[in-house]
C-alpha cells in the first residue's frame, strides 16, 4: 500500500468543518427565524452571549453580539468534536449519515434545552408549544446533525482504511 493511500483524515479536521458548516447553517437559521419574528441578527447573536452575562449582554452592542457569535461557534466546534469521537468508533454513522445526523440532532437539541440553557444565565424563561419545539428539533437535525454527519462520513470515505499488519 502506498504512503498516499494510507493517510487519513485527522479527526480535528473532520471536526473543524463540520463544526464550520453547521455552525454557520444554525446560525443563519436562528437569524432568519427570529427575524420573521420581529427580532434582529444582532439581538439573536447577543441573545447567544446572555448565556454567559445574562440580560446585559442586550445592552452591550456590537461587543456583546460578536462575543455571541464567537460563543455559537465555539459550542459548535465542541459539538462537531463530540460527534466525530462518537462516530469514529461507529461504522455504521459512514454508511447512514442521515440517520445518524438525525439521532444526533434531537440528542444535541435535548441537550441544549434542557441541560445548558437552564444551566447557563440565559434571562428568558423557556417554552416549547409544539410549533416552537417542531421548528428547533427540525433545526438541529437539519442544520447541525445531518451536515456534521455527511461532513464525517465524506471525509471518511475520503481517507482509505491504514494497512495493518495481515495485510498485504
Amino acid at each position: 500500500m502506498t504512503a498516499d493511500a494510507r493517510r487519513t483524515v485527522p479527526w480535528f479536521k473532520v471536526a473543524l468543518w463540520a463544526g464550520l458548516l453547521a455552525g454557520a447553517l444554525d446560525i443563519i437559521a436562528a437569524m432568519t427565524i427570529n427575524t420573521l419574528r420581529g427580532s434582529t441578527p444582532v439581538r439573536v447573536l447577543q441573545s447567544v452571549a446572555s448565556g454567559l452575562l445574562g440580560e446585559p449582554s442586550f445592552a452591550g452592542g456590537w461587543p456583546t453580539a460578536m462575543l455571541g457569535l464567537l460563543l455559537h461557534f465555539a459550542m459548535m466546534l465542541i459539538i462537531a468534536a463530540i460527534f466525530c469521537a462518537l462516530a469514529s468508533r461507529m461504522a455504521w454513522t459512514a454508511r447512514r449519515p442521515v440517520l445518524a445526523g438525525t439521532i444526533y440532532g434531537v440528542a444535541v437539541y435535548a441537550v441544549m434545552n434542557l441541560i445548558v440553557v437552564p444551566l447557563s444565565a440565559f434571562p428568558v424563561k423557556l417554552s416549547y408549544p409544539p410549533a416552537t419545539l417542531a421548528i428547533g428539533i427540525s433545526v438541529h437535525i437539519v442544520c447541525i446533525g445531518v451536515p456534521m454527519a455527511l461532513v464525517a462520513a465524506k471525509c471518511r470515505a475520503a481517507a482509505p482504511r491504514a494497512a495493518t499488519v495481515g495485510d498485504a
